[in-house]
């Protein structure tokens, strides 16, 4: 079944009510161009606070029951008709997530998703803010067909990508935050480089990919970044459908078929040919053999 998909790119301002003013002025932009789903970018309600490690961002957070982006995006999503797939910082008890919500078109849950892998070092210090995400991968169920999402950092891991397809996903979803590293890393990230490791997901998976990056220079502390943006939609072929540059800020729009994503999957034999009895060693952080590893834990 044939549906539209949009990407918001989008520059953050320190002002949580003005991006979501910012992010309903181009979901309705989406609306009008025909778009049955959005996704917004990482964390899109405020500043990427994550540049810096400071418990002043952790009132930022608050319970998924009750957390004021998901109340305003739900509202959003039933007025306009849409699914929205939206990012935002979550509080559960004594614990903090990286999360995404799944809105469908009444302003109900699609699915829940914590970030998996968290990443550290120099302007990107959320391991100090977010716990690990317990949640396992899965494809949420749409009339459109089914998406798996994971977060930012996620879309480097080739195994999270594998699985949310195994589950049924046609379509792989990213909401990002990315850009400039510092210099104290040496060399500055490539956007090609990240585009491409997951137009690699498209192709070993037979399946369109989507990532919505922020857009713009910003100030944490004594680090800044500039969010590189483009944006993209993947096909099943790994060939760009549709694609921002750095400075664009708006909607992309694109017509998805996710049945021909599923017959081409088929018919690729990808999925047939796998041989999971070889991969066992991947449960291991060291390659080392799994079955032995746990017989000498055993004795």
């Amino acid at each position: 079944m044939s549906f539209n998909l949009a990407l918001v790119q989008m520059a953050m301002s320190h002002d949580s009510k003005e991006n979501l003013a910012t992010a309903t002025k181009w979901i309705r932009e989406a609306k009008k161009k025909g778009a049955d789903a959005v996704m917004l970018p990482e964390l899109f309600a405020t500043p990427y606070f994550c540049q810096i490690a400071t418990e002043d961002a952790f009132p930022l957070a608050a319970a998924k029951e009750s957390h004021p982006v998901l109340q305003a995006m739900k509202e959003v999503a039933k007025h306009e008709g849409l699914i929205l797939i939206v990012s935002y910082f979550e509080q559960a008890s004594q614990a903090y997530f990286n999360s995404v919500q799944g809105i469908n078109s009444e302003g109900g849950s699609l699915g829940h998703y914590r970030k998996a892998h968290i990443p550290t070092g120099p302007g990107y210090e959320e391991k100090f803010y977010f716990s690990p995400g317990d949640t396992p991968p899965s494809a949420w169920q749409t009339p459109f067909g089914s998406l798996g999402v994971g977060i930012c950092w996620d879309q480097w891991f080739p195994e999270l990508a594998r699985l949310m397809v195994l589950k049924g996903a046609d379509l792989l979803l990213y909401p990002t935050a990315i850009g400039s590293e510092p210099l104290e890393v040496g060399t500055p990230t490539d956007s090609k480089m990240w585009q491409r490791v997951m137009v690699g997901h498209a192709v070993a998976n037979s399946c369109y990919v989507a990532a919505a990056n922020r857009v713009g220079e910003e100030k944490q502390g004594d680090r800044q970044c500039q969010f590189y943006g483009h944006s993209f939609i993947a096909d099943y072929r790994g060939e760009i459908l549709v694609a921002a540059d750095e400075e664009f800020e708006g909607v992309l729009v694109q017509k998805l078929d996710l049945e021909a994503a599923q017959r081409f999957r088929a018919g690729m034999g990808l999925f047939r040919d796998r041989r999971v009895d070889l991969y066992r060693d991947l449960l291991s952080l060291d390659g080392s053999s799994y079955t032995a590893r746990n017989r000498e834990t055993l004795k």
